[in-house]
């Protein structure tokens, strides 16, 4: 993984090129302050201080120069990334007109590359930003580091990232921070009950998994995290089309945003008793698949019947939250690639998110409005609940004629929450279909810094006292 604190690093006053950055209100000021050189070059560059924009701006003395880049006037996590993505290498230091420099976050992000499968040396070198606190940007290096984490997670072909290769970079991050991890495999899910995991991974080659990860102090409030962790999804019998099939290494994209949250809260050291709860699989086809019509059982002997093999992912999340609830935990956060119907309501760049507490679901908003990572709460409607009603089971997986979609597997979700037990679920995208500053085409992590806010605010162990 990149080596992010090694692009922020402390001023020692040597050498370094100056890099302005400049609202686009600043903008006539500042340029009418310069040098006619100067203005001639940035207007040669088209230069308007608008967001994402750089120019180059020659010295005094042969051989120097210097950047200036232009910036919102709202803060930007990702404010940074366009400079550091144009900037050739080299040191550079911050000159600004804001009282506090601006998140580093995109600074870091523009330079982080997926190369498992690169020759070394493909990209050029490091563009270092010098501070006078490091430590006061160690938060941007963290979080730069998990979002690299799910990053690189998602990004990984299916071929290199099954059920045990995902297994084991919980165990990665487990033995990193001291956790405790077990991983029930294969036919020992039906002994310990998570016939629904079982069910749906059964027909790949490679075996599925429940993947239980534990750490911090029982005393604390409890927090479990779960993930929806399908390496790959093929549709099973109701297959998917190629071009549904092209993305969907990427179905693995909820576990790998549990594991960079339950990541960053250990590595935080947050006063928290964390669980992280992964069921893993591949939906594959062969002659033990599941078949459209059968009826599965779960974890808490509610019986599923299977109207379509390719809403799988909410049959894995069914036993993983009955597990989840076991304990009574103070919250339980699930991220899942769960439905197409979300990304046709809110697009690529926005995850939907649920709550039946609307309490925690206001500091949500809050939070994600704070830390610049968008989210949009849609309902767990009441109404929709007959949806999913079997006349031979009690509940289908999939309602016919797909209205309401991610509405409704988010209400399948929930009936297998108990009552009273405060809960979020995320369904998410996890990727980037086209690039932007610092982030790039390929895996992502949305909704991970504000959960992540929301957790170390400690604002749902108050809420949630006397559970």
């Amino acid at each position: 993984m990149t080596d992010f604190s090694a692009l922020l690093v402390a001023d020692d006053g040597g050498p370094a090129t100056p890099l302005r950055l400049l609202t686009a209100a600043d903008f006539d000021r500042w340029l009418a302050a310069q040098g006619e050189r100067t203005r001639v070059m940035v207007r040669a560059q088209g230069f308007t201080a608008r967001p994402d924009s750089v120019a180059m701006l020659p010295g005094d003395a042969p051989g120097e120069w210097s950047a200036v880049a232009g910036i919102d006037v709202d803060p930007d996590p990702f404010g940074l990334a366009a400079a550091a993505a144009a900037l050739p290498e080299g040191r550079y230091r911050l000159q600004t007109d804001a009282t506090t420099p601006p998140p580093a976050l995109g600074w870091l992000l523009a330079q982080h590359r997926f190369d498992r499968y690169r020759k070394p040396g493909a990209d050029g070198g490091a563009r270092v930003l010098l501070t006078p606190d490091p430590g006061s940007m160690a938060d941007a290096v963290r979080l730069a580091e998990a979002t690299a984490l799910v990053r690189d997670l998602v990004d990984t072909p299916a071929s290199d990232m099954g059920p045990g290769e995902l297994a084991d970079a919980v165990t990665a991050q487990a033995r990193r921070f001291g956790a405790d991890v077990e991983v029930i495999k294969g036919e020992a899910l039906i002994d310990r009950n998570f016939p629904a995991v079982h069910a749906v991974g059964r027909a790949a080659s490679r075996a599925p998994r429940l993947i239980d990860m534990s750490w911090g102090d029982a005393a604390h409030p409890r927090i479990t995290l779960v993930g929806k962790g399908v390496t790959f999804d093929s549709g099973g019998l109701n297959i998917k089309p190629g071009n549904g099939m092209a993305l969907m290494k990427k179905d693995m994209g909820g576990a790998a945003h549990a594991l960079a949250l339950a990541r960053l809260v250990m590595q935080a050291a947050l006063p928290v008793r964390l669980r992280l709860i992964i069921p893993a699989v591949e939906n594959s086809i062969s002659a033990d698949a599941m078949r459209p019509g059968d009826i599965l059982a779960s974890r808490t002997g509610k019986t599923i019947e299977v109207t379509n093999t390719d809403a799988e992912g909410r049959l894995i999340l069914a036993d993983a939250l009955a597990l989840a609830c076991e304990d009574k935990p103070d919250l339980i956060i699930d991220f899942a690639t769960l439905t197409g119907a979300a990304r046709v309501a809110l697009g690529p760049q926005l995850p939907a998110f649920f709550a039946n507490d609307e309490a925690v679901a206001a500091d949500f908003a809050a939070a994600a409005l704070a830390t610049g990572d968008p989210l949009w709460r849609l309902p767990l409607w009441a109404g929709y609940r007959d949806m999913l009603k079997s006349s031979v089971a009690d509940l289908v997986n999939a309602p016919d004629g797909g209205l309401a979609g991610a509405i409704t597997a988010a209400l399948f979700l929930e009936a297998f929450v108990e009552s009273g037990q405060p809960w979020v679920h995320f369904d998410t995208f996890a990727w980037n279909p086209a690039s932007r500053p610092g982030r790039p085409r390929g895996g992502e992590a949305l909704g991970l810094r504000a959960a992540f806010a929301l957790l170390r605010s400690g604002n749902f162990a108050k809420k949630n006292s006397h559970r």
